[in-house]
């Protein structure tokens, strides 16, 4: 997606959490898009952004070959709004002083006002809690600007020099703990930069039918179509864009949920009367995945098998040469970008051949998940297609630690529906982001019937998230898991131990490959 000329742009440093700042600056209903520092004032003047986000970033402006940015951007008369590292930075590159004061801060600190107006923090009690992860210490603003917020370990902890529209902090705006870091958003987008809260569900489907139009023209479609939220609401989108110019091809990898392609067939051909191909290729999957062990080549060879039979179906369907994809940013983004490392390479993204003869229709790239789903709802897609919990791309492949079989494959789809179903009676299925089972690639010894046994252990990963960006493990109550365990180990044959995860993300990823 392309976005308009009048939104925000982020310039990351390297920190995975530039794109929580775009979210947060979605959630003002303002466009915001990632780009990398490297990026000189003339490209950043072409996009006619309304203003720019410094982000944090790992390094010291000590460091050598530390990050920076073309300094005539701070002369460009576009509002600029430095976080962590990004303020660090501005104090640095416009005459104020950066320190290493040995009292770094990490976590939740009190930060006080001082005596002067500002823009940022305006209505801002005497002290407010947010959150730093600093070891550098701005002791100087930059010239012409004045300090808004000093804090035992930050003696300027937020400048503003408001007739520049130069903007810092000190802290994590945009992380929750920040207890008003949302505000400090919206005052840089709508006071500073002059933005409408205009990125609206609405205007995003406006956007992406118009550009879908533009790229497609009167050409043929495929839509790779896997039943879960993503490539439904993509699959929807382009249908509205295209209508039968679009044809979906649902491949039945075995590697999907139980019911998954009963609920596909029933949604896009009886409600939605979309042209839909069932290529059913358990087998080849199967035998593509024998013996492979490393999650990567798992991926990649899944990755490159769907486009082997987007292929073929496509001969099949007079040439088709473009293909639908449910992408999604934060795809893109742990997959690597050229300011982000590579977190695993996701089946749509990384995953792909070099050789691929389609040209990709990516309508929801730019968006977050919770974005997906406003706009599935909006294009009236069921309650049970949008509020899916996500589901890999490579399905149940990477659920299963170690070579996949038909076996271990079997295995962890029933104890799935366990885990669920449990959820689901729990009340918990919205409030978690995620809840699912992973079989791992060893044994254990245990005691069944007073006989021993030497079967599989599931580990239970059940996760609280608002982006997938980052995600903590979910405190399910004691009772809850009592029964998921008594149930895996009774009803699901070969499994004789359950271990639940408690490691947020990061340092972990939600799922386990």
């Amino acid at each position: 997606m392309v976005p308009a000329p009048g939104g925000v742009l982020v310039v990351d440093f390297g920190a995975q959490y530039a794109q929580l700042i775009a979210r947060r600056v979605r959630e003002a209903h303002v466009y915001s898009e990632i780009v990398p520092h490297t990026m000189s004032a003339s490209e950043l003047s072409v996009r006619r952004p309304a203003g720019i986000i410094l982000s944090g970033g790992p390094q010291s402006v000590y460091v050598e070959g530390a990050p920076g940015i073309d300094r005539s951007i701070y002369d460009a008369g576009i509002p600029v709004l430095g976080i962590c590292y990004g303020a660090q930075l501005m104090a640095n590159d416009l005459g104020g002083r950066v320190a290493r004061t040995g009292k770094g801060e990490y976590g939740r600190t009190l930060v006080e006002r001082e005596q002067v107006s500002s823009l940022l923090t305006a209505g801002w009690p005497q002290s407010s809690n947010v959150w730093m992860s600093h070891a550098d210490a701005i002791e100087k603003p930059p010239s012409g600007a004045v300090a808004t917020l000093r804090s035992a370990g930050a003696p300027v902890a937020a400048f503003e020099d408001i007739d520049r529209g130069l903007y810092g902090v000190q802290f994590h705006a945009e992380v929750a703990h920040t207890d008003r870091g949302q505000e400090v958003i919206e005052s840089f987008c709508y006071k500073a930069c002059g933005c409408r809260p205009t990125w609206t569900r609405v205007s995003i489907i406006e956007d992406a039918l118009s550009q879908v139009k533009a790229q497609v023209g009167s050409s043929k479609v495929l839509c790779a179509l896997s039943g879960g939220v993503d490539s439904a609401v993509a699959a929807a989108l382009v249908f509205k864009a295209v209508g039968t110019q679009l044809t979906c091809v649902f491949v039945d990898t075995g590697l999907m949920r139980a019911g998954e392609a009963e609920q596909v067939e029933a949604t896009f051909q009886d409600q939605f009367s979309v042209p839909l191909v069932h290529v059913k290729a358990q087998d080849r999957f199967l035998a593509a995945l024998a013996g492979i062990t490393d999650p990567e080549e798992k991926r990649k060879r899944i990755g490159t098998l769907f486009i082997r039979i987007f292929e073929e179906v496509a001969r099949d369907l007079s040439d088709a040469h473009f293909l639908v994809q449910g992408t999604l940013y934060p795809d893109v983004v742990e997959s690597g970008t050229s300011d982000a490392a590579r977190i695993k390479s996701h089946h749509n993204v990384g995953g792909l051949p070099e050789d691929m003869r389609f040209e990709l229709v990516e309508p929801l790239r730019s968006l977050f998940k919770d974005e997906v789903r406003a706009v599935g709802e909006e294009l009236g897609l069921p309650a049970e297609i949008v509020w899916r919990q996500p589901f890999p791309g490579p399905g149940l492949a990477v659920r299963v630690i170690g070579e996949v079989t038909s076996e271990r494959v079997e295995c962890v789809r029933r104890a799935d529906v366990i885990v669920l179903e449990e959820i689901r009676r729990a009340g918990l299925d919205r409030d978690l982001w995620q809840a699912f089972a992973v079989l791992l690639g060893i044994r254990s010894v245990g005691v069944m019937g007073d006989e021993r046994t030497y079967g599989y252990p599931i580990v239970l990963r059940a996760v609280v998230s608002d982006d997938a960006m980052t995600a903590d493990w979910a405190r399910l109550p004691d009772e809850l898991l009592e029964r998921i365990s008594s149930r895996l180990i009774n009803e699901v044959p070969g499994v004789n131990r359950v271990v639940y995860d408690v490691t947020s993300k990061p340092p972990g990823t939600i799922e386990w490959e």
